[in-house]
């Protein structure tokens, strides 16, 4: 059994460093939710493949040998026996809630339910992000329209400007010079 991790200690980096995106969905891979468990791999394979039934796709799938492929291309230092022969099963933030209820022990609760938050975290960090971004985008709208409101005024003053440079036919009544 490995050495018992305490949800205090986990510090939200380790979990977001741990989390990548397969297929279009954010997941974690076994081999670091059995760490984070304090179980082995093998051990939390077991208990998937026992409760095969609460893991459909949307929970946990298999990576395929390519994805495991670019991957291990990722991971630049890999360290002795840490990947195994086996496909990872990567499991999707339902499917890491479904573990903890699979595997029972105190650790696995804990930790999930870390991992659940951290999952939420960046959610809202997404969400708020994309609202600053829809923000961004009218002022920046406002600011165009302004510079096109600026330039027609800039157009309309060359205009006058233009209007003045031209000589004027004088009005008014005429005082001739041989009347003086």
């Amino acid at each position: 059994m490995k050495e018992e991790t305490s949800l205090a200690v986990i510090p939200n980096e380790v979990i977001i460093n741990k989390i990548y995106l397969f297929r279009g969905v954010k997941v974690m891979l076994d081999s670091d939710l059995a760490e984070l468990f304090g179980v082995e791999t093998k051990q939390l394979k077991q208990q998937v493949r026992r409760n095969i039934e609460r893991f459909p796709e949307h929970f946990m799938f298999e990576l395929t040998k390519e994805e495991n492929d670019v991957l291990r291309s990722q991971i630049v230092t890999l360290r002795h026996g840490q990947h195994s022969k086996y496909l990872p099963f990567a499991f999707s933030e339902h499917g890491i809630l479904q573990l903890s209820n699979v595997l029972k022990s105190r650790q696995a609760i804990e930790v999930s339910i870390k991992i659940i938050d951290v999952f939420v975290q960046l959610r809202t960090m997404v969400l708020s992000n994309t609202e600053i971004r829809l923000e961004v985008e009218k002022i920046k709208k406002k600011v165009d329209n302004q510079d096109k409101n600026i330039e027609v005024i800039f157009r309309y003053f060359d205009e006058l400007l233009e209007q003045k440079e031209q000589p004027r036919k004088e009005i008014g009544y005429k005082i001739s010079k041989e009347n003086k």
